[in-house]
């Protein structure tokens, strides 16, 4: 997230750090402020959510297509660099809008099969594979606005940047921070 290239520990404390610093780098891409009321972040008792919101015509992904368009692909692998510096685990999500498609890939985008080359194409650019503890696909399930389920930002891909857990303290598990701290008091396990 730095410019020194320091990886930055999100933690509740200081998810608000990290969507500042990814506000600023989204700001220094080509064009983005025709994009930037497509995308939308808040911090939420999960995590960071950053929600990339289609248009009408398709912002992200071509219409009718799970393939990103190119400022879509710009933007993942941006998010993907940037997120694959942290230690967080980070869930994806799809979600559709409700409106019934002659072709089933529309409701791709929504489900998992459709997430999976999102996944891909930001592995490929930096998020680690064991980053990715969640891949969720809602269809029109929840949607973003319920009062009008036909409105195109419902159709969305979600990345959550998830606090980290506490019991992970020095990169040591807390099971072996407590295995070690018996063993340092003569009560190991036998």
């Amino acid at each position: 997230m730095t410019s020194t290239g320091e990886a930055l520990t999100v933690s509740k404390d200081n998810m608000a750090k990290l969507k500042d610093e990814l506000q600023k780098s989204m700001m220094l891409m080509k064009d983005f402020d025709k994009l930037q009321n497509q995308v939308d972040m808040t911090i939420t008792q999960e995590g960071l959510r950053i929600e990339l919101l289609e248009a009408e015509a398709g912002t992200f992904f071509d219409l009718g297509s799970s393939r990103p368009t190119a400022k879509g692909q710009e933007l993942m692998d941006m998010l993907a660099e940037e997120l694959g510096k942290l230690p967080n685990n980070i869930s994806i999500e799809g979600h559709t809008d409700a409106k019934p498609y002659a072709k089933p890939v529309i409701m791709e985008i929504g489900s998992s099969p459709a997430i999976g080359p999102t996944r891909r194409l930001m592995q490929t650019k930096g998020i680690r594979a064991d980053q990715v503890s969640q891949v969720r696909g809602f269809a029109d399930q929840k949607l973003r606005k319920p009062d009008a389920p036909l409105d195109a930002s419902n159709r969305r891909i979600s990345v959550i940047v998830h606090y980290v857990e506490k019991r992970l303290v020095l990169g040591i598990p807390q099971r072996r921070q407590v295995r070690r701290r018996r063993k340092i008091q003569g009560r190991g396990r036998k």
